[in-house]
């Protein structure tokens, strides 16, 4: 029953607007990390072209607001008669932002690899292709994987600004809740408590897959190329 204040159907809203939040996250992670893998292997590709091309992607998404990219998305394409639903336009926003963002994290982590590695492979005779996905890949992997979880709570946060093209996720709810029962204190309090709960996980996660990395480093040799 609604009686002027926060109430159980308030909080339920607040829910559903943080499943929203998740879900978008998600959409932005899977498809952003799709076309960062693509990204990061252009960055390193032999082929001049392709490398400046990735970077002047990288360079003009990373230089621009994501707000400006949601705008685009949302109100550029229906300048041009495409409409699309808040969350389409959403989730093309935040999957070219992820993209940039995860290429360049990933593109890092393959030239950490140390060259010995790559030397070594080529000197087995073993394709480009083959040396990237037997030898080179699986160690970037392992190097990748605390940075891209630490990431991901940034992908959680940015989604936030998807309210601006009027996508209910966990603000927007909030933003709704807080038209109805003027109580703003007590509304986006409980949207922290709610990202706080969402994020801090993943922040612990990201740690700890760091500090076993750099445990793993001292207790282990650097992977070396074998012949079977």
């Amino acid at each position: 029953m609604i009686d002027g204040g926060l109430n159980a159907y308030h909080l339920q809203y607040l829910l559903f607007g943080a499943l929203w939040t998740i879900g978008l996250s998600l959409i932005a992670f899977v498809g952003g990390g799709l076309a960062g893998g693509v990204i990061a292997l252009c960055r390193v590709s032999p082929i001049k072209a392709v490398r400046w091309a990735t970077i002047a992607w990288i360079q003009i998404i990373q230089g621009t607001p994501l707000l400006v990219v949601l705008f685009l998305c949302y109100f550029g394409l229906s300048i041009m008669g495409l409409e699309l639903p808040a969350i389409v336009a959403a989730s093309i926003a935040m999957i070219v932002y992820v993209s940039a963002y995860l290429g360049e994290i990933w593109r890092g982590c393959i030239e950490s690899v140390p060259r010995t590695q790559w030397e070594a492979a080529e000197c087995l005779a073993l394709s480009r292709t083959q040396r990237m996905r037997l030898v080179v890949l699986p160690q970037a992997v392992r190097i990748a994987t605390p940075p891209t979880v630490g990431f991901m709570v940034q992908i959680v946060k940015n989604t936030s600004l998807a309210s601006i093209v009027g996508f209910i996720e966990l603000v927007r709810a909030g933003q709704l809740i807080n038209n109805s029962i003027f109580q703003p204190f007590t509304v986006y309090l409980l949207i922290a408590i709610v990202y706080f709960a969402m994020c801090y996980p993943l922040s612990v996660w990201s740690r700890k897959l760091e500090q076993r990395q750099q445990f793993g480093n001292r207790g282990t040799a650097t992977p070396s190329v074998t012949t079977a």
